[in-house]
């Protein structure tokens, strides 16, 4: 049982650039150093530092990656819960977390032997019309609901929802056209949590762990592509 756990966080741990690692150590400094000048939530802190590991674990085709989503998105909820933002607490409580878990049963089956990384995958152009109707029919939808139940910013939370919907169906089929997904995803959160703190509320971290996020899609996109394009030489 030991030497399987041994076996598995050393797989984790291989594959990493040290161009990845630099980074990640540049973005967690940059939380901690926010943390401790503008006195932010300790419950955004947490959240930002779980959802960045999930994201760029993701982004490297780990299945840990789910391990630090799952906590992510409690924290999270918590957090969108207690700032009125009802789209993004039914986002993550009723679909994320069950989808994350399903997430972790359905990469186990397409797992490279040597590097414990996942298969990628693209979609059909068939399957992109089917996603990008389908998306648009939850957003109007979710708009539509968020109005409804008073949410604080309803536009910019359904559509982020939508979306998030979509990228996490993604995530799981492992498709690379998540990370456009997801870019637009982070984008738009950026601004939801910027309009947060234009109100006096202290959740810095959570901001900064969107603009991140965006620079991730974008970073993670580029690499999946190259994979791909190699795999179809």
């Amino acid at each position: 049982m030991i030497n399987t756990i041994v076996e598995f966080i050393k797989k984790e741990l291989t594959g990493w650039k040290k161009t990845e690692i630099i980074g990640i150590s540049f973005i967690f400094a940059i939380i901690i150093i926010n943390a401790f000048v503008l006195n932010d939530s300790k419950i955004a802190i947490i959240s930002a530092f779980c959802g960045m590991m999930y994201t760029i674990i993701a982004g490297k085709g780990k299945i840990s990656c789910y391990l630090f989503g799952l906590m992510g998105s409690g924290f999270y909820s918590y957090l969108a819960f207690k700032n009125g933002l009802y789209g993004n607490v039914a986002l993550y409580m009723g679909y994320y977390i069950p989808m994350q878990i399903c997430g972790i049963f359905q990469w186990k089956k397409h797992l490279k032997k040597e590097t414990n990384e996942i298969f990628k995958t693209k979609l059909s152009a068939k399957e992109r019309i089917s996603i990008l109707l389908v998306s648009s029919v939850l957003c109007a939808i979710s708009i539509f609901i968020l109005y409804y139940i008073e949410d604080t910013h309803p536009v910019i939370d359904g559509i982020v929802t939508s979306l998030s919907l979509a990228g996490m169906y993604l995530t799981v089929k492992r498709c690379i056209e998540q990370w456009i997904v997801w870019g637009a995803v982070n984008l738009l959160s950026l601004i939801m949590w910027i309009l947060v703190i234009i109100t006096g509320v202290k959740v810095y971290s959570t901001a900064l762990m969107w603009f991140v996020y965006l620079i991730l899609a974008v970073y993670f996109y580029i690499e999946w592509n190259k994979e791909l394009s190699t795999k179809n030489i």
